[in-house]
């Protein structure tokens, strides 16, 4: 596999675990026990913890994508693992 794949994949990886990882542990100004700035989202919160998250984030996608690049290097699933792919997936024949 190319190293731009390689890339790309891990990235792919990246941004979803990030959406995973970033509504724990959040809490607005008002469960803060403070006031909103006038113009504040109500749902805003009131510290994001953006970087943690992103070292979580990262941390998450390492293990998922070694086991990505495992499962690519060792074939433990391969795709006539899957049931139905060959008959009902996009590899299946026409009708």
């Amino acid at each position: 596999m190319k190293p731009q794949s390689l890339v790309a994949i891990y990235l792919l990886f990246w941004v979803i675990t990030l959406f995973a990882v970033l509504p724990f542990g959040v809490r607005t100004t008002r469960e803060e026990g403070r006031e909103p700035i006038p113009g504040e989202a109500e749902s805003a919160p009131a510290n994001p913890m953006i970087l943690k998250k992103m070292v979580i984030t990262s941390l998450i996608s390492a293990l998922l994508f070694g086991l990505f690049w495992a499962n690519y290097s060792f074939g433990w699933v391969e795709i006539d693992d899957v049931p139905f792919w060959r008959t009902r997936g996009p590899y299946a024949p026409e009708a």
